[in-house]
Formats: C-alpha cells, structure tokens, sequence
C-alpha cells in the first residue's frame, strides 16, 4: 500500500470541520487524493510509496533455516493453526509472513487456501506471493512456498468462485504497478502463469457467486493515484479470469476498501475518500454486454476516518474499509454493512472499530455504532475485520490492546450479531497476547489487514501475529457458540438411476443452523459433498432432501453422514445411512467359478424397480431352479447357487426383467 500523507487526529468535530474548509479552499484534491504531491494522471512518485522494491530478493532459505515448534491453540470457541510451516509443521525461523487473505472452496469447505506477503528473511522488505492450502478445514497446512520465485509481489487477495476454483490477485511494480490474477483449480496445490489484471495499489478483488447473468465475473479496484490505467481504477472479468477489462473509475475516488455483491448480482464498492466514507453500487455490472455504470454513489458516516500509522502498526493502515451484505433470505436479507477501525472524531480514541448499516440497499446509512466495548479512549482496536454468514449472522474480529495498556501489546477479539447489527455479542477475547512490534521484515508493520469467509457454523480467519516471536501467519475457526443442536427424527436414502436422493427431519430447527453432507465407500474415509441451511424458527418438523448425482462413482454401496452442529460449535455425527448405487444399465455377469464345484455365484444388476426372474435350466431347457422370482428395486444383486443334487454337465441360468433378457452357460464338474 502507499502511505505518504501524515498522521493526523481530530479530537473534536470542531477541530475537523475548521480543517476541511481550509482543505477545500487551498487545495481541493488533497481530499480525495492519496498524496499532495500529485494530481491524478501524473507520474506515480515511487519515493514515498511503500509497494516498491527496496531490497534485492533473497532466495529460498528454508533449507538452512533453524525450526521450532509451530503456534497452534484452542481458546474458548476458537481453533488456530500456524500455517507458514514446513512439512513436518514446524516454524521456520527467521521468515516473515503478514497481510494474509483466504478463500474456502463453497464446494468442499474442507479445502482452504491462504495468500500473504512472503519475506525469506526478516533483513530484507524484498516480498513474494506466499501461498497455503489445506485439505482438513485448516487442522494442518502445506505451505510450498511463492507462486513465483524471485518476482516482487504484494498485497495478496484471494477468493474462490462458486465452482471452487481460487484466484490470487497480486501486485507488483515491474515496470509498473500493476496486478495479476492467478488461478488454482486444485485447492491452492498448483497456479496457472496468471492473468494481467489492470490494477495498482491497492486493489481488492471479489468474485460472483450467485446463478445470475454475473456468475464468475471477477471485480476488483484499487487506488487511482496508484493505477496502471490512471485516471481509472476498476475492472471486471466476464470469462472466468481469461482476459480483464479496460478500466473504468467508480465516482468520488473511493479507495483502501473492498467489494461484496448481493443476491441479485448487483456489485458493491465501500471504502474511504479523504476523512469519510464511500459506498458506490452497480447493477449493471452483472451483465456482461456492457460497460459498467455506477446507480449510487453514498457518504457513509463512521465518526471518523481510516488510520495510518502509530501504536501498534507505525508503518502501516490500522484496518481498511470492508463492506458486506446478508444474503441468507431472512429479516435482514439485501440489508448492507460497513465497517472501518476509525480515529475517532467525536472522542478523540486513536482507533475504534466502527459499524453502519442500510436497509435500503445502500441509499441511507444508520448513525455509526461502536462494535469494541472497551471503557476507555486510549486503546487501540485495529485491523477490524468483518463478513456475514449465509443464515445472516455478522461476524466481527479485530486487535485490541485493552488489556496491557501498551500499543504493541495485542490480542484477538470477536463479536457477532444475530439481529442485522442491531445489537452484538459481548467481545471475547480469542488468543494469548503478543507483541506486533516483533519479526518486522525491514518494515516497521505487521502488514495492513487481515481476512475473513464466514460460514453458518462460524467464521474462518486468516491473520498474523508474533507468537513466535516473529511475524507468521494463522488460520483460525471461530465457532458459533449459539448454535442450538436440534432433534433428528429421521434420515434415509433412496436410489434411482445415477442419483441418489437423501432425506431427513429435524424438530426446532433455527435459522443459524446448518447440516454437513458426508459420502464413504468404506465408512472410513469422508468426503463432503453438500451443505444445507436452517429453514428458521418454528417448533414444527422441518424436511431436507439432498441429491447426490453419481457420474463417475464405481462403488456398488455408499454410506452417507449427516452432521449437525453440537452447543460448542463443533460438528455433531448425528445418524449414517447406506445407499445401493443404482446401475445406468441391465448386465447378468459370467458366474464365478466356472467350472464349478458344486457352489457357484452370479451377479446382476438393475437401473430400476422391475420384477426379475433368474432361472437355471439343463441342456434340454428343462427348468432346474428358480433362483430369483419376485420384485427388486435398483442394484447391484449377487446370488448363490447350489448343485449338490445335480449331475456334472452343462446348465444354462436366463436373467429376465421386462424387455430385458439374457441367457449364459455355467459347467458343473464334478
């Protein structure tokens, strides 16, 4: 990010206003420009920008560097992993890792992909495009190290489409700022040579999930003063991350924020201009056919504005804009939120999370609300964080040094809402204390932000501390601690051709619960294929079903999970269920053995519910033995057949089910 204006607070409204007006009299575009140094469309003065490439890169030296044991712990409903670890998962010591972003895969939540800034070595700023992934919910990682060696690269933003696919944005400045956008179709494992993307510092970038006419399209926007197509500063991609747009530019220069769409596709941008807030939205931007247009373009007021530099991150933002909307189709559905640590103007604090909301998509805000319930004005809540859950809960993490009366001294802190923002949860404290001051690589910060993807169960983070006592990257779930688990009256399977479909019942259902879908082969290995929410408040039973298409699945049994959330937010293993896999088609196979002596076995196999009829039969079609004669649904079917009382010879055993017919030959030798 770029950071050449100085710090400065307001500790009265007063004091702010005198400001602006000497702002707006003297020099106009200081207010929505990063620097006075430079009207936008000028050469970019690399000097006082910080996304440069100040020291020469240092290779890999994972090889020679010293381990210690990786930080991982549990604390009140929270579980965290080291994730910049080798592959025994140890800390590597001596790196740095910070300003990390995740996606998780909407099609297996299991898989889990983290980016960040990687530094080789704390002697040198030199960064590249550090990535891990993770194939267990982030329980453990492999981190195999930069997408590209020896290329400088920073501010990571990762997001994954609705099929699964990840994208990694990331800056450089070789010959310029610019951004390119790489694609991973495996889980993070492996990365395509990336597409340019426009871009400048400092983008952010999401991607539509919904099934409308904008599913796929990849947004992103940066700072104009720092853009590869200044005076413009926004793109779209239509084919799936192929090819970017030429740019266009969102009204009034928001910048240092990020972008959220609703269910209907339409697009959202929040940030910061000067000392207030921004929110412009897009509804074209869904349809690929044309330029993108913005319909609205609003001043949200948080009592304050965004903060750079002193206390516990001199070199850097103390949290930037986010923006998100509930999508869960509840009382709060389309409602739209803005959040931002912010140096207060009405207080004087240095840095507060602050929180509005919109409940007409964004044309009228609420007055700002504090989310950190901390006494004092002196603390520092920073890098606040926040994302909404499909059920529509808001969850919010930031930084907090409350409890030490010192800057550098933090730890995680967490809150939720359940009501639109209404109200929130009591902050709780997350993590053990540490120094942010610790493992700065060449630069005096700890990165500018931290990232979050919040699901009904609760929300996964990826953030940096110094546990270490150095800088490292972390994943960590936060559970839900008010989830209620509900009754499960029942849960069944039925099969049909390549499809099977599940169906269960639950009582008391709430809306901030979900159900996990599981499919085994041998009930030893798991895999998740689905996921369905609550269906809201009601004391009456509530059915699911769920449908698992079979194509390419060889196994003639399958076992399938139901899992429900426990009062600790854990996963519950409610209640497994077999299922015979429907064959596509007719088939009567050879017995086995043959020759036989005198038991032998035959196998066939129904695509469905007919009436059957297996019969043997000697040489002179006299009828032996009728082995199967009755109704059958779909399967896979194995009969014994006995000739102890017969003679040795040739016998022949016909398989008839409706139109289907077919005889073989079996040879009893004796």
């Amino acid at each position: 990010m770029n950071y050449i204006f100085k710090e400065k607070r307001f500790n009265n409204p007063f004091n702010l206003a005198f400001f602006l007006i000497i702002i707006f009299l003297f020099s106009p575009t200081l207010i929505y420009s990063q620097s006075n140094q430079q009207e936008k469309g000028e050469q970019t003065n690399l000097t006082g920008h910080h996304e440069i490439k100040d020291d020469d890169y240092v290779p890999d030296l994972r090889d020679s560097q010293q381990r210690s044991p990786a930080y991982n712990f549990t604390m009140s409903n929270i579980t965290t992993a080291q994730v910049n670890v080798d592959g025994n998962g140890q800390n590597i010591v001596g790196d740095a890792a910070n300003e990390p972003s995740i996606a998780v895969d909407p099609t297996e939540r299991n898989k889990v992909v983290i980016g960040w800034r990687q530094f080789n070595t704390v002697s040198s700023n030199f960064r590249q495009a550090g990535f891990g992934f993770s194939t267990n919910g982030g329980q453990t990682w492999t981190f195999p190290g930069v997408i590209q060696p020896g290329i400088f690269r920073s501010d990571p933003v990762l997001d994954a489409d609705k099929d699964g696919n990840i994208f990694y944005n990331s800056l450089t400045n070789s010959p310029t700022f610019l951004c390119d956008v790489f694609k991973s179709g495996d889980g993070g494992a492996s990365w395509n040579g990336g597409t340019f993307a426009q871009g400048g510092d400092k983008q952010w970038m999401t991607i539509d999930k919904t099934n409308g006419s904008g599913t796929g399209h990849n947004y992103s926007f940066w700072t104009s003063s720092f853009s590869v197509c200044s005076p413009d500063f926004f793109t779209r991609s239509t084919d799936g991350g192929l090819s970017f747009q030429d740019c266009v530019s969102i009204p009034n220069d928001p910048q240092w924020g990020t972008l959220t769409v609703n269910s209907d596709g339409d697009l959202y941008v929040g940030g910061t201009i000067g000392f207030d807030f921004l929110v412009a939205k897009s509804t074209n931007a869904k349809n690929p056919s044309v330029t993108v247009s913005w319909s609205m373009s609003t001043i949200v007021n948080l009592d304050g504005s965004t903060t750079f530099g002193g206390g516990p991150n001199p070199g850097g933002l103390l949290g930037q804009t986010w923006i998100a909307v509930d999508t869960s189709g509840g009382a709060y559905h389309d409602n739209v939120y803005l959040l931002c640590t912010v140096d207060r103007n009405s207080s004087g604090d240095p840095a507060d999370v602050m929180f509005a909301r919109s409940t007409d998509e964004g044309v009228t805000w609420s007055s700002p609300m504090k989310i950190n319930d901390d006494p004092g004005t002196s603390a520092y809540q920073w890098f606040g964080t926040m994302s909404v859950a499909p059920n529509g809960r808001i969850d919010v993490v930031w930084l907090d040094t409350r409890d030490n009366g010192q800057s550098n001294i933090s730890a995680l802190y967490y809150s939720n809402s359940f009501d639109g923002g209404i109200t929130w949860s009591p902050n709780e404290r997350q993590s053990d204390f540490f120094n942010s001051h610790l493992g700065w690589p060449n630069q005096n910060k700890m990165g500018d932000y931290f990232d979050m993807v919040s699901d009904s169960g609760g929300a996964s983070l990826a953030w940096a501390a110094t546990f270490n006592g150095e800088q490292d990257v972390y994943y960590s779930y936060i559970a839900d601690t008010t989830v209620i688990p509900v009754e499960l009256v029942s849960f069944s399977a039925s099969a049909a051709a390549n499809v099977i479909m599940l169906s269960w019942s639950t009582a008391t259902e709430l809306n901030n619960h979900g159900f996990e879908i599981e499919r085994s082969a041998d009930k030893t290995i798991w895999r998740t294929i689905g996921f369905k929410e609550g269906k809201g408040t009601t004391s009456e039973t509530q059915q699911y079903s769920y449908s698992d298409i079979l194509s390419g699945i060889n196994s003639s049994r399958l076992y399938y999970r139901l899992k429900q959330l426990d009062f600790d937010g854990s996963f519950e293993y409610s209640k497994i269920v077999e299922a015979v896999v429907a064959p596509i088609d007719f088939a009567l196979s050879q017995n086995y053995p043959n020759p036989f002596n005198p038991v032998t076995i035959i196998n066939y196999q129904l695509p469905a519910k007919i009436f059957v009829s297996l019969k043997i039969y000697d040489v002179l079609g006299n009828e032996i033995a009728a082995l199967v004669n009755e109704e059958k649904p779909p399967g896979k079917y194995e009969v014994e057949f006995d000739a102890t009382n017969l003679t040795s010879g040739t016998y022949f055993y016909k398989l008839q089910a409706g139109n289907f017919v077919e005889t073989k030959k079996m040879i009893l030798l004796r």
